[in-house]
């Protein structure tokens, strides 16, 4: 959601450390490479610059992507709760009434020094101020003699072709259908869940976690209800087992008491992801991940001109913890560079950034999930419930499409509370008969 004001709650005043100012620049071209939350988020915050004309910067969004995609609702296409365009609206359409221009692009290499962005396509781009929020590419973690394909669950693609293989399954004559998930972390419990929820009983799934737990670093209540939930859908819950190998009809399992091997007909991976081969070469500090390292402002050391967001940044908190490359924290990430560019504009100075853990949302099926935030805990329908209106009212980008959406899910409501009393009248008829 766009504030009204440009003071962010997320922000705290410098202390302990010096932040150069630099001057005020004339119409500045500010270039935002990447478009998921923390880029798309901070090209909206400063379209909305108030000040003097010239001191309005000309901002351009790249991605290689036509479309943003809202990664929460991802999970949801499988299960047909969501559509395509809901959660996945072309950047043109959403920057469409704001002053950002968008360029779909692959990035080959920036010169830091130089302050050039070239494009694999040939084309290069000057900037006075950088925004780096291009996320982590996925990697197969699995080993197959075979080149047996596995399926990654990142992308809208990844998600398309997940539907598309689990419809030529679904329309074989197996009677069971054998799924292995890869990953303990949200993603792989929220694609449990729906997958379980959609499959019923011809499903047999296995999540597959190579520790003792499952949501790391989640609520115990959060923990102990999605576990229930995954039980409940007859999911088998593998833990400390690490995957020796996969060929096109078993995976091969190595468990603390056993190794064995199960017949399965698709491989699921929700972990995986390295950066960007063009971030190794940047002439910045890394960290042994290959993550960029940046001040309390979110500059790059040396650099003042580049802010570096997301999961290619090692960001940390007040106590030196990293801040989780969770969707809340580049939205808060956004927010707070965008302030930020703003006051190195206008050669004012910078505030550090400040992490505010909001709770945690997370969907365990059909019309399941958890809420978790500020001592409040919801679960089942009513979290279910709540997630989505938050998402959709709260979260979504730009105020049309969060009004189209609701607009659409209103409308999908009435419809199917026509259907019911229809349905109902349907059948004593048939009772009467």
């Amino acid at each position: 959601m766009i504030p009204q004001s440009h003071k962010n709650p997320h922000h705290q005043e410098n202390s302990g450390f010096s932040v150069p100012v630099l001057p005020a620049k004339t119409s500045p071209k500010i270039c935002i490479l990447g478009g998921g939350f923390a880029g798309l988020y901070t090209a909206l915050y400063l379209a909305r610059l108030s000040g003097h004309k010239s001191l309005i910067p000309n901002i351009t969004l790249i991605d290689k992507q036509d479309r943003f995609l809202f990664t929460p609702f991802l999970y949801e296409l499988i299960t047909d709760e969501f559509r395509d365009w809901e959660i996945a609206p072309s950047f043109q359409k959403l920057l469409a009434k704001v002053k950002v221009k968008f360029c779909q692009g692959t990035v080959e290499n920036i010169d830091l020094k130089q302050r050039e962005i070239h494009l694999q396509n040939g084309d290069s781009l000057t900037y006075d101020y950088l925004v780096l929020s291009v996320g982590r590419k996925t990697f197969s973690t699995v080993v197959s003699e075979q080149e047996v394909e596995t399926y990654p669950f990142r992308t809208l693609a990844d998600a398309e072709r997940l539907k598309q293989r689990l419809l030529i399954l679904e329309s074989s004559p197996k009677p069971k259908i054998s799924i292995a998930l890869i990953g303990g972390g949200p993603n792989g419990v929220e694609l449990a869940g729906k997958l379980a929820d959609r499959l019923q009983n011809r499903g047999q799934i296995y999540l597959i976690v190579r520790g003792q737990q499952i949501l790391k670093g989640f609520s115990n209540f959060s923990q102990k209800v999605a576990y229930q939930s995954l039980i409940s859908r007859g999911i088998q819950l593998k833990f400390q087992t690490q995957i020796q190998s996969v060929d096109h009809h078993h995976i091969s399992l190595i468990e603390p008491e056993q190794q064995h091997k199960i017949p399965i007909d698709l491989v699921i991976e929700t972990v995986g992801t390295q950066p960007r081969e063009w971030l190794y070469h940047l002439d910045c500090q890394h960290n042994k991940r290959g993550q960029v390292l940046t001040t309390p402002t979110l500059q790059l050391i040396d650099y003042p001109e580049v802010f570096a967001l997301g999961d290619l940044a090692d960001i940390r908190n007040s106590q030196g913890k990293q801040v989780p490359a969770t969707a809340q924290a580049a939205f808060q990430q956004g927010a707070a560079t965008a302030d930020n560019l703003k006051a190195l504009i206008m050669g004012k100075s910078l505030k550090a950034f400040h992490y505010i853990h909001l709770g945690e949302m997370l969907t365990l099926g059909v019309k399941e999930a958890i809420v978790s935030s500020f001592g409040i805990n919801l679960r089942g329908l009513i979290a279910s419930w709540v997630r989505t209106w938050v998402y959709i009212l709260l979260r979504m980008p730009t105020v049309n499409h969060r009004l189209q959406v609701t607009q659409y899910r209103c409308k999908q409501g009435i419809t199917n509370l026509w259907k019911i009393p229809f349905t109902t009248v349907k059948l004593n008829s048939q009772k009467l008969l």
